[in-house]
């Protein structure tokens, strides 16, 4: 897997953004790190705010900041021009340069040579291993939960983060597997599963999660959705590799149509589920669906209660907003699963 170190604290740069969705590494990084993330910078007409102080690129560095942070996410992952000027600022002011966009910061040969003065970094962590694997479909040891979403940012890193936590709490064997640049950061490790070529994916996946302890659990963060009609191919490959014993649905409350791609209306849970299992089942015939995570933070006050509710009532499962009230109950579940499996697979083994 790909390992990265970024020298902390961090400034956060928020571009011209105004849309929370394409903002999603900044706000991954200030909800599970928020005590490395000291500031944000952002560009005239942005006007996300995630919390922190709003400081220039000399206050950054007086205050001891380490790293400018790229922390936005937008369709293509590109670097606009209208960043430059900004960034080799911070570079020459001595602030290492980090990215997950497509695009290779050290690409730019603007951002290079103000680097080769400096001495700062240009850190790129959305490149995947140069050798990978075509995957073999190979049953590996130890167990697996993969997130799979009805879109993009729905909540699959925050659900897989919060469901490693919360494993851990409870005395299980549990590691959170990064597979994007957000996640990667976060983790410090990962493959970046949406810049590997086509052909490998599924290889990538395997090496994400190899084989283990019986007892060990790779929470594993999903990628896209399988109804995306931009991003599937990379959804498709990650379920096939990763192999998944369990999967949980990761949806938010309110959204109706793919987000970017307002032609395609959003597909059902019940959809997304009968979907996950027909594609899954080519490397895990037992997949099965153990839970869904729900992002209600668009729903208003006193209606989150009763939107999950009914949500359970309708599946038959246990439908819950992870950064309200925890994944206790999809563990739960996930264990249930798996322990009824247990006679089946010692008869099949005599």
């Amino acid at each position: 897997m790909k390992t990265i170190e970024l020298r902390a604290p961090y400034l956060i740069f928020l571009g011209s953004e105004t849309r929370v969705t394409y903002a999603k590494t900044g706000a991954g990084l200030v909800e599970w790190r928020r005590e490395l993330c000291k500031g944000q910078i952002c560009l005239p007409g942005g006007t996300i705010d995630l919390g922190l102080p709003k400081l220039s690129i000399q206050e950054a560095v007086d205050a001891g900041i380490q790293s400018l942070v790229i922390g936005t996410a937008s369709v293509g992952g590109g670097i606009p021009d209208g960043w430059l000027e900004l960034l080799e600022e911070a570079v020459l002011a001595g602030l290492d340069i980090v990215a997950g966009v497509h695009y290779r910061l050290n690409g730019i040969e603007r951002l290079r040579v103000a680097a080769s003065k400096s001495g700062a970094r240009l850190v790129d962590v959305r490149v995947p291993p140069a050798t990978l694997p075509v995957g073999t479909g190979r049953k590996r040891s130890g167990k697996r939960v993969l997130m799979v979403g009805t879109d993009c940012a729905v909540g699959k890193k925050y659900t897989a983060l919060q469901m490693e936590k919360d494993m851990k709490r409870l005395g299980m064997n549990a590691d959170f597997r990064a597979s994007g640049q957000t996640g990667i950061m976060i983790a410090g490790q990962g493959i970046p599963i949406d810049s590997v070529v086509s052909d490998f994916v599924s290889g990538a996946a395997e090496l994400l999660s190899p084989d283990n302890s019986d007892d060990h659990w790779d929470v594993i963060e999903g990628q896209g959705g399988i109804f995306h009609p931009g991003f599937s191919a990379v959804s498709m490959g990650l379920l096939i590799g990763s192999q998944p014993d369990v999967f949980v649905v990761c949806h938010e409350a309110g959204r109706t149509h793919v987000e970017g791609w307002g032609d395609f209306e959003l597909p059902s849970i019940e959809e997304v589920i009968e979907r996950t299992v027909a594609i899954g089942s080519l490397t895990n015939r037992e997949i099965e669906c153990v839970g869904v995570s729900v992002n209600t933070s668009c729903l208003k006050a006193g209606e989150r209660e009763a939107y999950l509710a009914e949500l359970t009532t309708r599946l038959g499962l246990p439908c819950v907003d992870p950064l309200q009230e925890g994944t206790d109950s999809i563990i739960a579940r996930l264990n249930a699963v798996m322990a009824s499996r247990t006679p089946n697979l010692k008869s099949v083994s005599a």
